[in-house]
């Protein structure tokens, strides 16, 4: 596999590939004082010309984003390799550049060919990333010649990290060694004793070792002692093929002391990366300032639950499946059968009650179920007193529900349930979470509606992010303590403002539904209800009836 980078000035005659196996890092001293007082000089220059220009001075971007670099192959299937390192550290929070040794052609069955980049423009790419972007943590994954991994100890000697991760890419999933003595001889004389830490496989481990068998624990960590007697500051044996033990045991030797790492062993077919993965999460967590241990702690955690969460997906025909590293693709499958969000949603907008339920001996489950089989356009669940655990076994169990009949789902306040369920959205009011905050943590597509009373608080919602805008309440309620209520007159204040669809709340039943539906208020779309549909002996009939005069309402309007 190879890797490139190029200048900016080059990027039309470029193709950008992702890596195909794991890396590796290494950590070199810091610049030299007359190199930065050098470039402190140009900068300060540049900063005063932008300020001439009217143009934004490099000089005021303050925030030091962690930054690693990937060194390694191109995986056309994007489970390992650039493409492996990219999404691990992208869903580490770290910004992640490459530079690739090689172009592979490979999928879920195997590996059908590779070219590998030729020296001089990996000599390229490592300059002009290194020399500009200064990485924190430089990672390394298939460097697939000798005078690679040259040209690689040459640059990172020039342009000096704070640490290097070294994944040993040299044997393949079926055992055979893709590296000979001479690229053997490379890593021990050249890379390894750079490297701050190096995480070889069982298989790997025994590579640099001279082919000596890895069968125990005991094994392992005479290993990992060996290889740290070539160079290495630290040496991570990953023994997730360890035939001895039914969990998946890593051994780290930091020259001192071992420690062990163990998790429960995953069986799937979805973990080519893993390597890749781990070790790109360890230079993450080192980008960060974490301690080797940490970063090692952490990065192991998170492959873990990648792999837990991926067990089951299906990318290809093959028996080496990608996993999904931002473990999201289960969900987003779920979504695709959801159609987005419209205001018209907000026609019969049921919102539960607990308190109700209990009184006519429901469950919150079938509350929901005869509320949107009744006509129920949307569903907010409203838990203000039950447990964590309470509320998101009821949000799992309506949220089963709504989806089956295609109604959105929507949590009260509780970002956190809303999250773990993965539910449609949540209603926050104006005390709650900043709209702006609870979008940046719920992403671009999910539901944000939010209670207002105010023109000026409509106006922020449009500002903020918000969906619709819930108003009210309309008419006094016994649901909500101390509820200022706005009126007919306050809803079409709010109506006129309003860049958002607006649902009424508050008091609303079928006795008093037709003048709010009928105040020709511009984005009212729909009524919210409470009592109206849950403290009644059939939720199903009344939200039935409530419906039919809602639609006769909004038809007499127009």
């Amino acid at each position: 596999m190879g890797n490139f980078c190029f200048p900016i000035w080059h990027l039309r005659n470029c193709l950008y590939y992702f890596c195909f196996q794991p890396l590796c890092s290494n950590s070199v001293p810091l610049h030299s004082i007359s190199r930065v007082f050098s470039k402190t000089r140009v900068l300060h220059s540049k900063a005063m010309l932008q300020e001439e220009e009217g143009k934004p001075s490099v000089a005021a971007a303050k925030l030091r984003v962690p930054h690693v670099l990937t060194v390694a192959g191109s995986d056309s299937g994007g489970g390992a390799g650039i493409q492996a390192d990219l999404k691990a550290c992208a869903e580490r929070g770290v910004y992640c550049s490459t530079v690739i040794t090689a172009v592979t052609a490979q999928n879920t069955v195997g590996v059908q060919g590779v070219n590998i980049v030729v020296e001089d423009f990996v000599r390229e790419q490592l300059k002009s990333v290194l020399s500009d972007m200064h990485p924190d943590v430089v990672k390394t994954g298939m460097l697939p010649s000798p005078g690679i991994v040259k040209v690689l100890c040459q640059s990172l000697k020039e342009f000096q990290v704070k640490a290097l991760v070294v994944d040993p890419v040299m044997v393949s999933t079926s055992g055979d060694v893709l590296a000979g003595p001479m690229m053997l001889a490379s890593f021990r004389e050249e890379l390894l004793p750079m490297a701050d830490i190096v995480t070889p496989n069982l298989r790997e481990a025994s590579a640099l070792l001279g082919g000596v068998a890895l069968e125990t624990v005991a094994d392992m960590r005479s290993a990992a002692k060996s290889i740290h007697d070539i160079g290495p500051r630290n040496v991570l044996v990953k023994g997730g093929d360890l035939p001895a033990s039914s969990d998946a045991v890593d051994v780290l030797f930091d020259g001192k002391d071992f420690y062990e790492f163990r998790s429960s062993r995953i069986k799937t077919f979805n973990s080519h990366g893993t390597g890749c993965t781990l070790a790109s999460s360890i230079a993450a967590e080192l980008a960060k300032g974490s301690s080797v241990f940490s970063a090692v702690k952490i990065a192991k955690r998170y492959v873990e639950t990648a792999l837990d969460y991926s067990r089951d997906i299906l990318i290809g025909g093959g028996q080496q499946g990608p996993f999904d590293h931002f473990m999201k693709l289960k969900g987003n499958s779920m979504k695709s059968t959801r159609r987005p969000f419209e205001p018209s949603d907000l026609l019969l907008y049921a919102v539960t009650d607990s308190r109700m339920n209990k009184k006519w001996g429901r469950s919150i489950r079938d509350a929901v179920k005869a509320a949107v089989e009744g006509g129920a356009t949307i569903v907010q669940l409203r838990e203000k007193d039950a447990d964590t655990g309470d509320f998101l076994g009821a949000a799992k169990a309506c949220l089963e529900v709504c989806r089956h009949h295609g109604v959105p789902f929507l949590i009260n306040d509780r970002i956190d349930i809303a999250l773990a369920c993965d539910a449609d959205g949540v209603h926050v009011g104006q005390s709650d979470m900043p709209v702006r905050v609870a979008r940046t943590i719920l992403g671009p597509d999910k539901i944000i509606g939010i209670s207002c009373k105010t023109p000026e608080q409509a106006e922020k919602a449009w500002i903020d992010g918000a969906d619709y805008i819930g108003c009210g309440g309309v008419y006094p309620t016994n649901t909500k303590e101390n509820n200022i209520t706005v009126g007919l007159d306050g809803l079409k204040k709010v109506c006129l403002v309003s860049k958002l669809p607006v649902v009424a709340i508050g008091g609303i039943g079928i006795s008093n539904v037709k003048p709010v539906m009928e105040l020709g208020a511009p984005n009212l779309e729909g009524v919210a209800v409470v009592s109206a549909l849950f403290d009644r002996e059939s939720i199903l009939v009344e939200t039935e009836k409530l419906r039919r005069v809602i639609i006769d309402s909004t038809k007499a309007v127009k």
